[in-house]
């Protein structure tokens, strides 16, 4: 029975996409879909979660700086003059122009509208011509901070000045993948990022999804990680991510027409890790696929029900790079890797046609989708939280757009 959103009825429903797999049901279409929803889940995740921006070596040096945009939000992340990474807004405080674009070095950060400038940690140190207007204070114009966290050498930020620490929730994974020392690791930094046409959890949701793997992908380029061998590890209440481990064939496998790791394997790893490969989500915005000799990591960035952008990149062992055959060891994986994508990201643009039918029903689990039911277990009572609080301060209204309201003096 269809539930209409936003209701109680609707919500309560939820509960059942977070029973036992072998219970659970899919979450609603209308979740994946419905632009009202979407906003709704800026309130319930975004706005309180803690969002992967991108990595720590992206901003190796004070002055470092790249910008992003999540949810609309335009940001800066920056290292600043004492060597701590800051994420800032990147909107100028005087007409919202962005005073910063793309990424650079930079001293501070000059707004080429009127010439507002910003240290490296968002304060005003600048602004022209203002010794007329009555009561400013450059204390108050300054660029609005979010709160910073590094996990693996991911740099996370949160908008919620009260979110709780993101490490400490992380604990169990952190100790299933401390063997690839991964805020040691390197690799080329993306390009551009890629945008899809699909929302952001049809792409997390098939990123860590095992039972397709040799179905979909049925062939000699992955039949080496079976979908029968797809364990997942409980993490304990609270947790703030979620896992599958997911046997191979033969260790070191890797996904090239040798169906062996062909980079340096990462030193740390135990003869039980080479023989599987890892699959990591720190939703709602980071997943990581790894292997004995490479990581790759999918930085999501949705701004709509039905379009996301993302970045992915490359984590390998220390020194890999600089191997003489690099280059060609790359491209046997990326050749293979090419083909395996290109059949994900045409099953995910079907689905987001699929999920917009009027016969899109609510579907049942195989016990290999158990990462599915894991995301809906952190999903659903966050939903069911921020529905709650939405009841409770606005008698069941969308939240509202907050404007910012500065109290000036007479002029």
């Amino acid at each position: 029975m269809k539930r209409a959103f936003p209701s109680d009825a609707f919500f309560d429903g939820l509960s059942s996409s977070a029973l036992r797999t072998e219970q659970a049901e899919t979450l609603p279409p209308l979740c994946y879909t419905d632009e009202a929803f979407f906003e709704f889940e800026k309130e319930a995740l975004f706005n309180h979660e803690w969002l992967c921006v991108g990595r720590e070596s992206w901003v190796a040096e004070p002055g470092d700086y790249f910008t992003t945009s999540i949810i609309g939000e335009p940001l800066i992340i920056a290292r600043n003059r004492q060597g701590a990474i800051r994420a800032m807004s990147a909107v100028c405080q005087h007409r919202a122009m962005l005073v910063a674009e793309g990424r650079g070095k930079a001293r501070a950060f000059l707004c080429p509208y009127h010439h507002w400038s910003y240290s490296l940690d968002g304060e005003l140190i600048g602004a022209p011509a203002m010794d007329r207007t009555a009561d400013f204070d450059k204390k108050a114009f300054c660029l609005p901070t979010l709160q910073v966290e590094i996990w693996q050498g991911f740099i996370f930020v949160n908008f919620d000045p009260l979110a709780e620490p993101l490490a400490s929730r992380l604990a169990s994974i952190s100790e299933a993948v401390a063997r690839y020392q991964l805020a040691d690791a390197e690799g080329p930094r993306p390009e551009q990022p890629s945008r899809y046409a699909w929302n952001w959890k049809v792409m997390l949701e098939n990123n860590n999804d095992g039972y397709h793997a040799n179905k979909l992908h049925h062939g000699p380029l992955h039949d080496f990680v079976p979908s029968a061998l797809a364990s997942f590890p409980v993490q304990p209440e609270g947790s703030a991510g979620y896992m599958r481990y997911n046997g191979t064939t033969h260790p070191d496998a890797s996904f090239n027409a040798m169906q062996k790791a062909v980079l340096p394997i990462f030193p740390g790893l135990t003869t039980e890790d080479r023989s599987r490969m890892t699959f990591v989500n720190v939703p709602p915005t980071l997943s990581l696929v790894m292997t004995s000799d490479m990581v790759i990591y999918m930085i999501l960035r949705p701004d709509s029900a039905g379009t996301h952008e993302m970045d992915q990149g490359l984590l390998l062992a220390p020194g890999a790079m600089r191997d003489p055959l690099f280059r060609q060891r790359m491209a046997m994986n990326m050749d293979a890797a090419s083909e395996i994508i290109a059949q994900d990201l045409h099953v995910d643009a079907n689905v987001q046609v699929g999920l917009r039918s009027r016969y899109a029903v609510r579907g049942r689990y195989s016990w290999q989708e158990q990462a599915q039911r894991d995301f809906n277990h952190w999903l659903v009572p966050r939903y069911q939280a921020a529905w709650k609080r939405m009841r409770e301060t606005e008698q069941g209204a969308m939240p509202a757009r907050v404007i910012p309201v500065r109290s000036v003096g007479a002029g």
